[in-house]
C-alpha cells in the first residue's frame, strides 16, 4: 500500500503539483484496510471542528478522528474488518457517508462499507495495454447491455465482441448513483462502484476477463459535476463553487480557495481506477464543464500524472476527453502549452455524417449538412475551426489540422447522440439498411479511432432513452421538466418518455437475439469484415491525416478518399445521395481491385453495379448504388 501511494505522490510532484497534496506516503482518502483487523480512515473536512467515525456494524461504536492539518482528519482503528459499515459524524450532528467511499451497498443515503481490494486474484500479469491506434472502441451501458444488468453478465459476451474485432470496451459511468437505474452521470460517490451492477469485485472480474482476451477497458468518469441526490460533499468542505454556473448542478471548485485538496480528491480517484482496477483509459465527461483558471490546471496535472505513471510502469494508459469546444489546446502537448490529453471524442464528425444521411437541420445540426463539412471532418478533425456558428451565434473552435489522427475518436452513434433525442431512437429507426452500412464504412475506414455504441453492429432496434430512479418527488418533477426544455431547440414535438418510469429503462435493454436474424446478421458480418480490413490493410491500419487525400462532390453527394502507407494504397468512394450515381472520378493511376462493396448481395444489398477491377489513367468511371460505398485496393 505504501508503494502505491508513494507512486501517486511522485506522479503529482513530477507534474508540477505540490507534493504535500498527500499528507504521508501511506495515506489514502477513505477507508484503507491495512490487515490484522486494522483500518486507516482519512477524510478532508476543513469546515468541521470535530469528526467522528461511527461504526454502524458494531453497535454504533464511535471513534474520534484526529486533526492531521490542512483540514484532514484521520485515525487508525482496531477491530475493523472488511465488510463493516461506517459513517462520519460532523460536529456531533450530521451523519454522512464517506466522500471517498469504496462501496455503498445500501445506496447513496446509506452507510459506507470497508472493502479490501488487495486480495483480488488478478490473472492479467501479461497485460500492458494497447496502442491507441489499435483501439476499436465499444461503448456500453452496464444496466441495459444484458437482461441482468451486471458486470458478470457482460463476461459471456466478450468472446463475440472480440470476434467482431472490438479491442476496447468502454463503460459508461459506474460510480454509485441513486437507485438502480441511471445513465451514470448522476453519480455522487466517485470511488464507489455501483452496487446494483455487482460492486467493486464485479468490476474487477470484468476487467480481468477483458485483459485475458487482450481487450482494453475504458472507464467513463465524471469530474465536472456530481448528481443532485445523495451528494453530501458540500457538508465536508468547499468541493463546489458559486463562481460558475453549470447546467448539471454546482460547479466543482478547481481554482478557488482550498481547491488543491479538491484536485487531490479527483486525481486520487483517477489513480484508483487505473491502479486498483487496472483500467486502461479514462474518458473524462464534458470537460468543457470544468472551469479552471489556474496556470497549471487540473486537466493538465491529471493527464501529466497519468502519462508519468504509464511511462514508469510500462503500461499503456490514456486520458480521453469529451468536449464541445473544438479547442485543440486540450490535445496539444504540454511543452506546446497544451493540456496533453491523449485523445478526444469528435462530435463534428458525427454531426457531418448524421445531417447528410438523415436530413435533420435543427438544433446543433443547423451548422452542418454540406459535403464540405464531411471532407473537413475526414481531413482535419474539427469542422468548426474559428468560423461563425449559426447554432451558437458566434465563432467557434480553432484549427485541428496539426493534431495527429489517432487523437480523434469518431462515431456515427453514441449514448449522447441517441439518448438525447426525445424518443432515444437509434439510426436503425432513422435511416435505411443501406445507409447503416454506409455509416459503418465512414466510421471504421476513417483515419481516426472508431467507436461503436452497443448494438450498433447488428442494428439494434430498441431505443436508448434517458432513465432515472430518484427518490425525491421534487427532483423527479424537475428532471421531467428539464428534459422537455432541453428538446426545444430541436423542434421535436413528441412527448419524451418519463425518465422515472421503470418501463423507460426496460425498453432500452438490448435484444441480442436480433443478431441471429436477417438483415441484422448481415450487418454484423459487415462490421466484422470492415474491422478485419482496417486491421489487415496497412493503408487503413496506419492512422494518418497526412497520408490521405479527401475530395467531396456537393451536387452528387460523393466522397472520395485515398489512403496510403509505404507499401499499401486504398481508394474509397462513398455515395451519400438517394440516387444511383455515375461519376468520372479522379483516381490515382494504376490497376485497382475491388475489396468491398456495401451493395453486394453478400451484405444484404441489391447487387453491385461497380466493376471488380478498374484501370485508372488518373480518372475512372464509377457507378455507385445509392447510399453505398466501394473500397478498392491497388494491385
Amino acid at each position: 500500500m505504501a508503494e502505491r501511494c508513494e507512486t501517486l505522490k511522485l506522479e503529482l510532484s513530477s507534474s508540477g503539483t505540490s507534493a504535500n497534496l498527500l499528507l504521508t506516503e501511506r495515506q489514502r482518502l477513505g477507508a484503507t484496510y491495512v490487515g490484522s483487523g486494522r483500518c486507516h480512515f482519512l477524510v478532508w473536512a476543513p469546515g468541521a471542528e470535530r469528526v467522528e467515525l461511527q461504526i454502524v456494524s458494531s453497535g454504533d461504536r464511535c471513534v474520534p478522528l484526529e486533526r492531521a492539518g490542512r483540514g484532514y482528519h484521520r485515525a487508525v482503528v482496531d477491530n475493523v474488518e472488511p465488510g463493516i459499515l461506517y459513517r462520519f459524524r460532523l460536529n456531533g450532528q450530521k451523519e454522512r457517508p464517506d466522500p471517498a467511499s469504496r462501496y455503498q451497498p445500501e445506496g447513496v443515503h446509506g452507510p459506507s462499507q470497508v472493502v479490501d481490494l488487495s486480495t483480488f486474484p488478478w490473472n492479467d500479469g501479461h497485460w500492458s495495454g494497447l496502442k491507441l491506434e489499435d483501439y476499436v472502441v465499444y461503448e456500453l451501458h452496464v444496466g441495459t447491455f444484458t437482461a441482468e444488468g451486471t458486470f458478470d453478465a457482460i463476461v459471456p459476451r466478450l468472446d463475440e465482441l472480440r470476434l467482431l474485432g472490438i479491442t476496447a470496451l468502454e463503460l459508461m459511468p459506474v460510480a454509485q448513483f441513486p437507485g438502480n437505474r441511471n445513465w451514470g452521470y448522476d453519480g455522487v460517490y466517485p470511488f464507489a462502484v455501483q452496487s446494483s451492477y455487482g460492486g467493486p469485485e464485479g468490476l474487477m472480474r470484468l476487467v480481468d476477463a477483458c485483459h485475458q482476451r487482450d481487450m482494453a477497458v475504458v472507464m467513463d468518469v465524471v469530474y465536472n459535476h456530481l448528481g443532485p441526490e445523495g451528494n453530501y460533499l458540500a457538508d465536508f468542505g468547499p468541493y463546489f463553487t458559486d463562481a460558475y454556473r453549470m447546467p448539471w448542478g454546482a460547479a466543482v471548485n478547481f481554482d478557488g480557495p482550498q481547491s488543491d485538496n479538491v484536485v487531490r480528491f479527483f486525481v486520487e480517484n483517477a489513480f484508483y481506477w487505473i491502479d486498483d482496477f487496472h483500467i486502461d483509459a479514462l474518458r473524462l465527461d464534458a470537460i468543457h464543464g470544468i472551469v479552471d483558471r489556474n496556470a497549471q490546471p487540473f486537466l493538465a496535472l491529471l493527464t501529466g500524472a497519468v502519462q508519468e505513471f504509464a511511462k514508469r510502469t510500462g503500461r499503456k494508459v490514456y486520458v480521453i476527453g469529451e468536449s464541445d469546444l473544438n479547442d485543440s489546446r486540450f490535445l496539444l502537448p504540454r511543452e506546446s502549452h497544451g493540456y496533453g490529453l491523449d485523445a478526444q471524442w469528435n462530435d463534428d464528425f458525427h454531426h457531418a455524417v448524421h445531417t447528410l444521411l438523415t436530413g435533420e437541420r435543427t438544433g446543433c445540426y443547423q451548422d452542418f449538412g454540406r459535403m464540405e463539412d464531411l471532407v473537413k471532418a475526414f481531413s482535419e478533425g474539427y469542422v468548426y475551426s474559428g468560423q461563425f456558428s449559426e447554432y451558437r451565434q458566434r465563432r467557434h473552435g480553432n484549427c485541428s489540422r496539426e493534431i495527429p489522427a489517432h487523437k480523434f475518436i469518431v462515431f456515427a452513434q453514441n449514448h449522447d447522440q441517441i439518448g438525447n433525442r426525445t424518443l432515444g431512437e437509434r439510426l436503425t429507426k432513422l435511416v435505411s439498411f443501406e445507409a447503416l452500412k454506409l455509416c459503418a464504412g465512414l466510421v471504421v475506414l476513417s483515419p481516426f479511432v472508431p467507436l461503436l455504441f452497443m448494438g450498433e453492429e447488428y442494428g439494434e432496434t430498441a431505443p436508448f432513452q434517458y432513465f432515472t430512479s430518484h427518490s425525491d418527488p421534487d427532483l423527479i418533477q424537475a428532471v421531467r421538466k428539464g428534459r422537455k426544455e432541453e428538446f426545444a431547440a430541436f423542434g421535436w414535438q413528441q412527448e419524451p418518455p418519463d425518465p422515472q418510469d421503470e418501463s423507460t429503462f426496460a425498453h432500452s435493454k438490448l435484444n441480442h437475439d436480433l443478431a441471429k436474424r436477417e438483415p441484422h446478421r448481415d450487418l454484423r458480418d459487415f462490421y466484422q469484415e470492415l474491422i478485419r480490413l482496417r486491421r489487415s490493410l496497412p493503408a487503413l491500419s496506419v492512422l494518418s491525416k497526412e497520408n490521405a487525400d479527401v475530395k467531396g462532390f456537393e451536387k452528387e453527394k460523393i466522397l472520395l478518399v485515398t489512403r496510403w502507407s509505404s507499401n499499401s494504397q486504398v481508394f474509397m468512394a462513398f455515395n451519400l445521395s438517394d440516387a444511383d450515381t455515375p461519376l468520372t472520378a479522379p483516381m490515382p493511376r494504376g490497376r485497382w481491385e475491388k475489396c468491398l462493396d456495401s451493395s453486394d448481395q453478400r451484405w444484404g444489398g441489391c447487387g453491385s453495379t461497380t466493376s471488380e477491377m478498374l484501370v485508372s489513367d488518373g480518372q475512372a468511371e464509377l457507378r455507385l448504388q445509392s447510399k453505398s460505398f466501394c473500397l478498392f485496393c491497388r494491385r
